[in-house]
This record gives C-alpha cells, structure tokens and sequence, in this order.
C-alpha cells in the first residue's frame, strides 16, 4: 500500500472525529491552560490512530496475542504522546505520536514475555551461530553453513527462520537500544525529535548510533533493506510486502530475520571495536 494512500487513512479517520480548526484549539487549550478536558478530547479524536498501529502490528503476530489488547497498550502510548508533544516543534503530532504507540505497546509485548521459550531458545541459537561464523568468515553466512553449525538441516534452518519471525517483531527495537561509545544504552525511538529536548551531549550519543544505524542498513543485500524499509518505515504487513515482491509471506518472514541478524551483528561488532 503506498505511503500517501496510507497517509489519507489516517487522516481521513481523524477527520471523522474533529476538524482540524477543532483540534487546533484542543491543543491551544491542554497545552495553555491545562484543561483536562481537553486533553480526553484530544485522546478521543487521535485514537483511531492507536486502533490503526494495532491491526498493522496483529498480523505479525500469533493469533493468542489479540488486536483488543494491543489498543489497549497503544493508548497508553497515545496519551503520554499527547502530554509529550511540543507544538513549538516542526513535526507533525501523528508522526511523534505513531511512534510512541508502537513502543507502547512493544514495551507490554516485552514485559509480558509472550514469546515461547522454546523460540526464544532457538532465536538465540541461530544469533550466535551468526555472530560466530561472521566472525570467522569475515562475511555473512550461507544458510547452508548456519545449517552446519546448528546441525539441523538447510530446510530445518529455513523453517528457523519463519517461526523466530514473530520474534523478532520487536527485535529491531531492542537493537534500537544498543550501547553508544560510553556504554549507555540508547532507544532510537526516544531520538525522533523527542519533545523533552535531551542535552547536546546526549543526542550526540544519539546521532552516532543513528548513523551506525543507517550504515548497517545501506550495508544489507537489496532485498533484505527493501524488506526493513517497508516493514518499519512504510508499515507494510509481512503479507503485503509479499504481495509487493511477489514472493510468500513466508519468504519475506526469512528475508526479515536475517536482516535482524545481520544488523544486530554489524552493530554490535562496531560497539566491540570503539
């Protein structure tokens, strides 16, 4: 689905709750004069964006995982969105605010620890056999030689793949907190133009894992960067970019961890050098 047919979703939906010379002076009234009223207005008329991020991110997801409670948790994102946002700022509050509720609800999926041991088992198998063999091989590994070193067969590694796919969902913002050169861990999504204004030392932090960020990214095979880019920055669903690429879900589902792996393991591999 292209960007600007997704855009018009969005704000066709929030046309349906207030006009935009409403919210205006929603945001006037909450962020001048405090009013509380206001504010649950503003929740009111900017929820069908938390309803919107939730059905994105459910299909990626196993089915006991249900969309009610992803709104739930995106709410949460969505007021503390609006209580956050600086309107001083030249960005645009569904923007800050998209970003907010999916690591809202990231954050709940985390805590509530909803991905099988078994698969989180494996997850962490095939991430170390990755790591190891880049590291003797001076390249990224065949999956016929992580097969070898996981002594399981190449299908069996494949099949890996697809099952550790709904995983790693939230894998690339947990990359997002990797360590800066000082050792503090860093959240990218606390870096898109965060309205607490951080100081200049920390979003200095901030650049440098953001530039190693979108190296690590340039650096990934056509496919695997396509694949990133509509998944995180396009909000495709697994299906859709399937449909784009005209390959399975499935494959898009290993197209999707290997470049978590490879990106996990680029940047991790800078932090050991600093």
């Amino acid at each position: 689905m292209p960007r600007a047919t997704r855009g018009r979703e969005k704000e066709a939906a929030l046309e349906t709750n207030v006009k935009a010379i409403e919210l205006k002076d929603l945001w006037r009234r909450y962020k001048t004069d405090g009013s509380d009223k206001a504010r649950e207005q503003l929740v009111v008329a900017y929820s069908p964006l938390v309803k919107y991020v939730a059905g994105r991110m459910s299909s990626g997801l196993p089915a006991h995982v249900e969309e009610a409670d992803l709104i739930s948790y995106g709410l949460l994102g969505l007021i503390n969105a609006i209580e956050r946002f600086d309107l001083t700022r030249e960005i645009k509050f569904e923007t800050y605010a998209i970003t907010r509720i999916k690591g809202a609800i990231i954050d709940e999926l985390r805590a509530l620890d909803w991905v099988p041991r078994s698969v989180r088992a494996r997850a962490r198998e095939i991430e170390k056999a990755h790591a190891k063999l880049e590291h003797q091989l001076h390249r990224t590994p065949t999956d016929d030689e992580m097969a070898r070193e996981l002594k399981i067969s190449t299908t069996e590694f494949q099949d890996a793949l697809v099952k550790i796919s709904t995983s790693t969902v939230v894998a690339l913002d947990e990359l997002w907190a990797v360590s800066d050169s000082s050792g503090d861990a860093v959240s990218l999504l606390d870096t898109l133009q965060d309205p607490d204004a951080p100081d200049p030392e920390q979003l200095l932090a901030q650049s440098e894992v953001k530039d190693r960020l979108a190296d690590a990214i340039a650096a990934l095979p056509e496919r695997e960067k396509l694949v990133i880019a509509l998944y995180y920055y396009e909000n495709l669903t697994l299906r859709e970019i399937g449909e784009v690429l005209g390959v399975t879900e499935s494959r898009i589902s290993q197209l999707h961890t290997k470049a978590v792996l490879r990106l996990k393991s680029r940047l991790q591999g800078d932090n050991l050098r600093d």
